[in-house]
């Protein structure tokens, strides 16, 4: 698990394009730029792009036994978690402009998850999508433990959609563990 205390990648992986790329590689394991082109829909110039500059903050890196030959560029990820220290990145120059534009884009991000999850669609559509929020009672070393189990059945469930030769859709799993925040708007007069 390599841990990033460097606010440059903070608004690197703010930006919407490159966080999909990380996506892309997390699920794949490998890919060429022409690869995330086609799966996210955007020119393979740009995706090059977006993986160099990736690559200058050491997030992702080009896999050369991948390749067919030399001049075939597969690109993986690092590390497959990517883990970051927002005290340390905060505490650095221009840390915290660079922690509220990756924190503005990690909320918008999981704002538009939930309304793409209530979205009204077609019964195959729906069935796609799996909405669960559960409330536990938890000493704090139970909630480290949950994640370290969340985290290990994720990890299979990659490793095997890597080893899939099938046409696999690109889900999103979105997991939040905290202690329950108080009511939306509790504080606000009525």
């Amino acid at each position: 698990m390599a841990i990033y205390d460097d606010p440059r990648i903070l608004r690197a992986i703010a930006h919407p394009t490159r966080n999909r790329v990380l996506h892309e590689l997390s699920a794949a394991g490998s890919l060429r730029a022409a690869d995330i082109a086609k799966r996210t829909g955007i020119p393979a110039n740009q995706a090059s792009f977006h993986l160099r500059q990736l690559a200058k903050y050491g997030l992702v890196e080009v896999a050369p036994d991948a390749g067919r030959d030399k001049r075939d560029r597969v690109w993986r990820l690092v590390d497959d978690d990517i883990t970051l220290s927002p005290r340390e990145i905060v505490e650095q120059p221009g840390g915290e402009a660079a922690y509220t534009v990756f924190q503005r884009s990690s909320v918008a991000w999981g704002h538009h998850l939930v309304d793409q999850a209530f979205q009204l669609s077609t019964e195959d559509d729906a069935a796609k999508r799996i909405v669960s929020e559960t409330s536990l009672r938890l000493s704090k070393d139970d909630a480290e433990q949950l994640q370290r189990d969340l985290n290990e059945v994720v990890a299979r469930y990659r490793e095997a959609g890597r080893r899939s030769d099938d046409e696999l859709d690109l889900y999103s799993v979105y997991q939040l563990i905290q202690p329950m925040p108080d009511l939306a708007g509790e504080d606000d007069p009525a």
